[in-house]
């Protein structure tokens, strides 16, 4: 019960800024571009900072050699994922374009913006870890999941050459960049680091209120009788991590990698089917509400889940 209470605190810190984000929309408090601006900032400034400043302090030799274990595993998640996704999204509806929703919320948590938060709040010691065990999970969603199912039926399907830009962006960059100072000692003024490292700070409650912000443009009526959505909201939430759970007791997996997994299965779904399909003027209603619910049931889910672990 301990663990329960003390990730239940750390989650309900974090809902907060969600809270705060949807009142202040709903008070008309911020203007209509705030997501937008929230979004550029978490991508080109916060999430950048906090990947830099994490790659500084642990790129070492030491850590290197145990890489291969979370790339690996993570690459095995991440490839049965997909098929399972694409069979639950095929039996809950038959409309190709939210049948792809679903099959990217089921394939991909929302392990970036909030998987990055919890960590960072609940194990900033293997914070560098998750990143690492991130990175194959970001290359299925540039070479698959966004141009295969977010892009495809919008009648514009990136090429090869697109998809590999997209990994030409200020979060992979501030990678490379941490990789070589990290590796090599570079030295830094203490200016410089401590801009970093309050800029790396923000991303947790920005990228919070940048949910809140989303959810708060949808209707909360229609999303909360959409049973369609509960259903893929248990299977991420509650099944994928369950599955992972039983299979990791067979398995000898050290506490690093079992809990970077378990904590990328174990977020909700992801805001990627909001904001690409929106910026392509399709319909983002029901993967608003796939967000929102979701994000709600991982107040009480996430928490249960670390307390059936210890």
């Amino acid at each position: 019960m301990t663990i329960f209470i003390s990730t239940m605190n750390q989650i309900v810190f974090l809902f907060g800024f969600i809270a705060i984000g949807y009142g202040l929309m709903k008070a008309r408090v911020l203007p209509d571009n705030t997501s937008a601006v929230l979004s550029k900032l978490e991508n080109v400034l916060f999430i950048p900072a906090l990947v830099l400043g994490t790659f500084i302090e642990n790129f070492t030799m030491d850590k290197i050699r145990t890489a291969w274990k979370l790339l690996l595993i993570s690459s095995v998640i991440g490839l049965i994922a997909i098929p399972v996704a694409i069979l639950v999204s095929r039996l809950v509806t038959k409309d190709r374009y939210t049948r792809n929703i679903y099959t990217y919320g089921l394939s991909f948590s929302n392990f970036g913006f909030m998987g990055n938060a919890v960590v960072s709040s609940l194990f900033p010691d293997m914070f560098f870890d998750y990143l690492i065990f991130t990175l194959p999970l970001w290359v299925l969603i540039y070479l698959w999941g966004v141009p295969r199912l977010l892009i495809a039926d919008a009648g514009k399907k990136q090429t090869v050459k697109e998809s590999l830009k997209s990994f030409v962006n200020p979060m992979f960059i501030a990678m490379l960049v941490g990789m070589v100072i990290g590796l090599l000692g570079i030295g830094m003024p203490m200016w410089l680091t401590n801009l970093i490292s309050v800029s790396g700070s923000c991303m947790s409650p920005v990228a919070m209120l940048l949910t809140g912000v989303v959810v708060s443009k949808i209707s909360l009526g229609k999303a909360f009788t959409n049973l369609r959505v509960y259903a893929i909201s248990i299977v991420r939430l509650l099944i994928m991590p369950g599955v992972f759970i039983f299979a990791a007791s067979f398995l000898n997996l050290s506490e690093t990698v079992f809990y970077c997994a378990l904590c990328s299965l174990a977020m909700p779904l992801g805001l990627n089917t909001i904001v690409i399909p929106s910026a392509l003027g399709k319909d983002t209603s029901e993967a608003a509400g796939m967000a929102m619910i979701s994000h709600l049931l991982a107040v009480g889910t996430i928490p249960l889940l670390f307390m059936i672990v210890g």
